[in-house]
């Protein structure tokens, strides 16, 4: 056999191994060969939302795969970069998910829409009923929706009536990554001009540790002590963060017994 007809079949085996490589890279990237059981969307339709992994609900929302990675193996490895964690991923932007292999703008976009989708419409339930604020847990189901996901600090005061219902609540500021500037004046003169006979207070801290700073202490004694004053007494201070779990917690200055 001379050189030439070796290279030749050389040639032809790599054409097949590369072929061979090639099918299974678009087998994975299209999911068509896949049991329809194991695709998605084809799930979804069959067995319910409520069948879906996290995982495979982010698979829909990205639509494709790459080559050598599937859709939902690329799912996991978005989930994998938020630590598994819904909320975690919540907070990633559009610059943070393209950084990871496979994920462009288009399906940052698609994430970052679906996650603000989900806390719009935990506003929208409780802004549609009566608030009665009974207690921290109630402050933080009221306003935590509006903070937890928030890359820089934001101040807030809730107004209420003798029943302890919120009339009104008020944005105060908004700052940077570790504070916001808070007028007190202008806290007690939305209470005044909305007769209000209480007031709780809420703000968030970004990078997630809800351990409140010598400002924060300094502040909510502050808005206790006019409160006094004015006979509108501060009734909680809660900072809103990320426990050692991933899971959006809080800091109450009343439960902790700091509130004097």
């Amino acid at each position: 056999m001379d050189s030439t007809t070796v290279l030749q079949k050389n040639l032809y085996f790599c054409k097949i191994i590369t072929q061979h490589h090639t099918m299974k890279e678009n087998i994975n990237f299209t999911l068509k060969h896949w049991a329809d059981e194991d695709k998605p969307r084809e799930k979804m339709i069959a067995n319910g939302k409520k069948s879906l992994t996290n995982a495979e609900l982010i698979a829909i929302l990205l639509g494709s795969g790459q080559p050598g990675q599937n859709v939902v193996e690329l799912a996991k490895k978005v989930l994998q970069e938020a630590n598994n964690n819904l909320t975690e991923l919540a907070h990633l932007g559009i610059n943070d998910l393209t950084k990871i292999h496979g994920i462009g703008e288009a399906k940052a976009v698609s994430i970052v829409s679906a996650m603000e989708i989900g806390y719009r419409m935990l506003n929208e339930h409780v802004d549609s009923k009566e608030i009665i604020i009974r207690s921290s847990t109630d402050i933080f189901q009221y306003l935590g929706p509006s903070l937890i996901d928030l890359p820089h600090e934001e101040f807030w005061a809730i107004y209420m009536n003798v029943r302890k219902r919120v009339v009104f609540k008020q944005r105060i500021s908004s700052g940077g990554l570790t504070e916001t500037p808070v007028d007190i004046r202008l806290i007690f003169r939305t209470a005044l001009e909305k007769n209000a006979v209480s007031i709780a207070v809420a703000h968030n801290h970004p990078t997630g540790v809800f351990t409140p700073s010598r400002k924060d202490k300094d502040l909510t004694h502050g808005i206790l002590k006019a409160g006094e004053v004015l006979h509108i007494p501060l009734v909680d201070h809660i900072i809103v963060g990320i426990n050692e779990k991933g899971r959006p917690d809080y800091y109450s200055f009343f439960d902790s017994g700091t509130l004097v």
